[in-house]
């Protein structure tokens, strides 16, 4: 990989956003991975390294949602957010801080925030 390749600038984007953002158990990290085909979003406590909840557009559960409208990845990316924020309204969380990945706050990635919105996490 050369040096300035857009992998290596996205890595380094993401890591000072992540100097920046951190996730405590009162208010977790909502952490966004865009590959070329799917989208995947995690709700980390950074404080103990866990995992809370996390979904996927590989998953079930977000296919079914778009089977009437499975129109491309903006739709499915939407899906994704509604899925990981009723997750983790079960869980009993509801404020999170939004880590785009060092990817631009635009088409997926706002989708993603756009569909947990509308589920009620508060960002």
């Amino acid at each position: 990989m050369s040096r300035n390749s857009g992998k290596t600038q996205r890595v380094a984007r993401h890591s000072r956003v992540r100097n920046k953002v951190s996730g405590t158990a009162e208010r977790p990290r909502l952490a966004v991975f865009r590959s070329l085909k799917n989208i995947y979003v995690q709700i980390i406590d950074d404080q103990s390294g866990n995992t809370i909840v996390s979904a996927s557009s590989l998953e079930d559960k977000v296919k079914d949602k778009n089977i009437a409208d499975s129109s491309g990845k903006m739709n499915i990316s939407v899906a994704v957010g509604q899925v990981v924020a009723e997750r983790a309204k079960e869980k009993g969380i509801g404020l999170v801080v939004f880590d785009r990945g060092g990817y631009k706050f635009h088409g997926r990635v706002k989708a993603v925030a756009e569909g947990a919105r509308e589920e009620g996490l508060i960002f």
